[in-house]
């Protein structure tokens, strides 16, 4: 995010998610309103803001795109790419009258990746969006953090490292993911994942850098399915259930594509000021 001030005007957001990781979403075409971390933090913050994953600007294509994605994580620092928050993108960009569905192209500290949006079946239910997410790029074997799995890191426009093991409820998500920040410079999100229940399905359970453990992520989920494939466990089409939904991977040898459900929450005006003057002590 840009370090400019954010406080001469209101800000108008709308807020989406995908399999419950949300996001605000900024249509700022013409980049004037630059946003400082702290105004992210305090607009992501689920107690004293209005409460997010993360916060995208919406700004003009790039490099030949449609339009380009400005992401920051809930504590204000810069991600490269996220999957569900494309998704929430897409939809927050066909009802601003941005884009043409069904396919369109953004642009992204990860590179340009291409959306296809299908509109839900009613003006209320949740529409349908799908992103190629690009190459998944599977490292090498890792000591893993959890005992009796395996573990690699995978790159898929951001790093990951997917641990396989047992059903990852009883894990400790925070106090592990917290602990492997220290080992990756720049830190890692790191995906919990087991096989099942059925064939070509994972659960999954994820910590995020910059903000915990959510309900879903979208380019943790496309590394997990990944890695499963490349140990030989899935096939090309993998069914991912993270707690707050299921979210579908297809893989080629040079792409994943990630698809499931977005939902519209809520429009949202704030003044940044104010956010922040009555924030988190």
């Amino acid at each position: 995010m840009t370090p400019t001030d954010p406080t001469r005007s209101r800000l108008a957001l709308t807020k989406h998610h995908g399999a419950g990781n949300d996001f605000l979403v900024l249509v700022d075409l013409d980049d004037r309103s630059g946003l400082t971390g702290r105004v992210v933090q305090a607009l992501c913050d689920r107690r004293f803001g209005v409460g997010a994953d993360g916060l995208i600007r919406v700004l003009a294509g790039a490099d030949g795109s449609d339009l380009t994605m400005d992401l920051a994580n809930a504590d204000g620092s810069t991600a490269e790419m996220t999957g569900n928050g494309m998704r929430c993108l897409a939809q927050a960009a066909v009802r601003a009258g941005l884009v043409t569905p069904p396919t369109f192209t953004v642009a992204t500290l990860g590179g340009v990746r291409t959306v296809e949006f299908r509109a839900g079946g009613t003006a209320d239910g949740p529409d349908w969006a799908s992103v190629d997410m690009g190459p998944a790029r599977l490292g090498a074997e890792q000591v893993p953090a959890v005992t009796g799995g395996r573990a690699r890191v995978v790159d898929v426009g951001n790093p990951h490292l997917v641990l396989l093991g047992d059903d990852p409820a009883g894990i400790d998500v925070h106090g592990v993911g917290t602990a492997l920040q220290r080992e990756f410079p720049g830190g890692i999100n790191v995906e919990f994942v087991a096989l099942g229940p059925g064939a070509d399905t994972l659960t999954l359970r994820v910590f995020e850098r910059g903000v915990g453990e959510t309900l879903a992520c979208g380019t943790g989920t496309a590394a997990a399915a990944a890695a499963a494939h490349g140990w030989g466990l899935v096939g090309t089409a993998v069914d991912v259930r993270n707690p707050g939904g299921t979210l579908r991977v297809e893989i080629a040898p040079d792409t994943v594509v990630l698809s499931g459900p977005v939902a519209f929450v809520a429009e949202v005006t704030v003044d940044p000021a104010v956010l922040v003057a009555g924030g988190r002590p």
